[in-house]
């Protein structure tokens, strides 16, 4: 397995988990999304290690920014 960790700045609710988590699923190679908008924290599993350009390009369409934490 593999974890990829970001930061993700403008979440303030469940709405925004919810956007953000919606355009994670959808890169190839994800199993599991968890997102949290107090934290800002995202962390992301997979069993192939995860593009985080793929990544950070899924939760900018979702309308909001992040950086990796590695």
């Amino acid at each position: 397995m593999s974890n990829s960790e970001f930061q993700v700045t403008g979440m303030t609710c469940g709405h925004c988990e919810a956007a953000v988590r919606a355009e994670v699923e959808q890169v190839v190679g994800v199993e599991n999304v968890d997102v949290s908008a107090q934290t800002g924290r995202l962390v992301v599993t997979g069993s192939q290690p995860i593009d985080d350009a793929a990544i950070l390009a899924a939760v900018d369409e979702a309308g909001y920014e992040a950086a990796s934490l590695r």
